[in-house]
């Protein structure tokens, strides 16, 4: 794929500070609006720089924008294009929460202030039923939540759109989570331009984002094998646990939470790390103080979506959640 050459803008909105606030669920005014692509070429004969124009025509459309931001390589990315494309008609709102790896909400915050665009906190506790339960499709209810949470934030700055980052790589594992958006009217423009993860790596390096390279994410719940409750306490212990490797210079790692033990899952080619026995029990002794009382190593290294190889492929799911009431049948 040809290097695209962008013009990188520099951003020069000052930025507001930071608030943490509580607001009802609600849903946003981007529901069921109908799209039309702006160029029907398919984004498969699409070099990467028009993708990255029909990205930022995208977004442009809709005027005032509010970018759900988790720190992640997806949602830095569409940071970036939404303040390229819109200025200060667009803002940044992240869901701060026990879910969320402690590490995303530092890179969020760096991320905001290197692209200068404003950038809000919403805080939720996100442990209450169904998600405490950890059903196969807790995400479906997690994404119901924090969305409708956002937009709320979001029609307090006179923003009735709601932009996720969910890409096209996004379609081929198991994500009852976009289920929950297209109920609530998200817009995800990555999609809708046609652009995958390596898309959106390349073009971030381009427009010089550190988190090009930055390992994929996910909420600390996923490392909880669905149908063992989620608590606190085992977030708290992941968290500590996957900051402790990487503090040892582990760049793709899990902590996969099985009761009392952890189960490291580390990038195929950093497994050989791990031998060196004053290493292992250096990481042993401190993972196990971190709340475990085994640690072992998953020899097959990580995998996305590892505890998803445990679902029945024959399982109907058809979440739906009441979104004003919390309520989920």
């Amino acid at each position: 794929m040809p290097t695209c050459r962008l013009a990188i803008r520099r951003a020069t909105q000052k930025i507001q500070p930071s608030t943490a606030s509580r607001f009802p669920l609600a849903s946003t005014s981007c529901a069921n609006q109908k799209r039309t692509l702006l160029c029907p070429v398919p984004a498969s004969t699409l070099t990467l720089e028009e993708k990255y124009q029909r990205l930022l025509a995208i977004i442009a459309k809709h005027g005032r924008v509010a970018v759900a931001f988790s720190g992640g390589v997806d949602s830095s990315f569409l940071c970036k294009a939404a303040r390229e494309a819109v200025g200060d008609n667009a803002i940044a709102i992240t869901m701060v929460s026990p879910m969320m790896p402690s590490d995303d909400l530092t890179t969020a915050k760096e991320i905001a202030a290197l692209t200068g665009i404003a950038h809000y906190l919403v805080e939720d506790n996100e442990l209450d039923e169904p998600i405490a339960a950890n059903p196969i499709n807790r995400c479906y209810f997690c994404k119901k939540i924090e969305f409708a949470r956002i937009a709320e934030l979001a029609a307090t700055h006179n923003v009735r759109v709601v932009l996720d980052g969910s890409n096209l790589d996004d379609e081929s594992d198991y994500r009852p989570g976009l289920t929950a958006l297209s109920e609530l009217g998200v817009c995800s423009p990555l999609r809708e331009a046609g652009l995958h993860k390596a898309d959106i790596r390349e073009l971030s390096r381009e427009l010089g984002l550190p988190t090009w390279n930055k390992p994929a994410a996910a909420c600390l719940g996923s490392r909880v094998p669905y149908g063992e409750r989620i608590t606190l306490e085992k977030l708290t212990a992941i968290d500590r646990a996957e900051q402790i490797l990487r503090a040892h210079g582990f760049r793709q790692c899990r902590v996969r939470h099985h009761g009392d033990i952890a189960r490291i899952e580390v990038g195929p080619a950093e497994r050989a790390q791990f031998f060196d026995p004053v290493r292992l029990d250096t990481i042993s002794r401190e993972i196990k103080a971190a709340g475990f009382r085994y640690v072992c190593l998953e020899l097959e290294g990580y995998q996305t979506g590892s505890l998803n190889r445990v679902l029945n492929q024959n399982h109907s799911i058809e979440p739906r959640m009441d979104a004003n009431k919390r309520e989920y049948k």
